[in-house]
């Protein structure tokens, strides 16, 4: 039973929104000279424990501030059920933020060879960043998921930082075609938030979180939606047209726009904010098969 609180805590299905950062980032490095596996897996490794990081400060976050009250729509947080105390979820944040730069550590030591080197430490600290911002997100005297800046961080961290980091720590050089795919999983990420944040809009307002779709109003944060995926998409199809080679180009595009174009007819249609849960998983699945059909495409060209 604990060791299911704990992975219930940790919510896998999470992960695969997480990882698409450093898998988009790898694979517009694979056709170069300088694609590196080591890099590739200790990526995923620090995106790994950085992200159940940002899972346990949440759960631990809304539970103490009241968010997970008895009504609330979206999952219940271990914490707040009581499966887990607040002082072993308190060792598991610290555990798992030393394990977030230790495989950080690892990874920019593979990647600069050279701990001290300028580049290397201007990663460091971005990796410092990355791990504050997992646990500042609702925890501390002033979240910044509650005034509604989750939206920002997680476009900064799961697009540029992600994306186009993870394509530096390979290459050690920034190129225009990483700037579409950056975006798009930048966007697609914001959009797996908004759907959570209009999901829990009731509750969230209830506590005092001034999430983006409870200063719009759902209406509103529905149309905001739609800009999210259709800019998503558009970076995708420039992507895909000016930078991708080979009869297989397109097959992101296939898969994205229906795929995504449905899920938006769902939200667009849906009047009941609670009934959302099963598109948040659609979103996360959808820029996790967008992102392995792009890898496929690079590897095939």
């Amino acid at each position: 039973m604990i060791a299911k609180a704990w992975i219930k805590a940790a919510r896998p299905r999470t992960l695969p929104l997480a990882f698409s950062s450093a898998l988009m980032g790898s694979f517009a490095a694979l056709n170069t000279p300088y694609f590196s596996l080591k890099v590739l897996l200790l990526a995923l490794a620090t995106t790994l424990f950085l992200q159940i990081l940002s899972n346990f400060a949440n759960d631990y976050g809304d539970s103490v501030s009241g968010l997970d009250y008895k009504n609330r729509v979206g999952p219940t947080r271990a914490v707040q059920s009581g499966a887990i105390s607040p002082a072993a979820m308190k060792k598991a944040i610290l555990i798992t933020s030393l394990a977030s730069l230790f495989w950080g550590i690892g990874l920019i030591h593979e990647s600069f060879k050279n701990l001290i080197h300028p580049s290397s430490l201007l990663f460091l600290f971005i990796g410092l960043g990355a791990i504050i911002a997992a646990i500042k997100y609702t925890l501390g005297s002033h979240p910044y998921g509650y005034a509604g800046l989750g939206d920002l961080f997680v476009f900064i961290f799961f697009g540029p930082v992600g994306v186009a980091g993870t394509f530096f720590l390979h290459t050690h050089r920034l190129t225009p075609e990483i700037l579409a795919p950056s975006l798009a999983i930048g966007l697609l990420s914001m959009a797996v938030l908004n759907v959570n944040n209009m999901r829990d809009i009731h509750s969230d307002a209830a506590a005092g979180k001034m999430s983006i779709p409870v200063r719009l109003g759902f209406s509103k944060a529905k149309i905001y939606h739609l800009f999210l995926l259709g800019a998503a998409l558009l970076a995708l199809l420039i992507y895909c047209m000016l930078y991708l080679n080979g009869n297989t180009r397109f097959l992101p595009i296939v898969y994205a726009f229906p795929w995504f174009g449905w899920h938006a007819r769902k939200v667009w249609l849906n009047r009941e904010p609670a009934l959302l849960d099963s598109e948040l998983k659609k979103v996360a699945l959808g820029t996790f098969l967008t992102t392995l059909l792009c890898g496929l495409c690079i590897f095939l060209s």
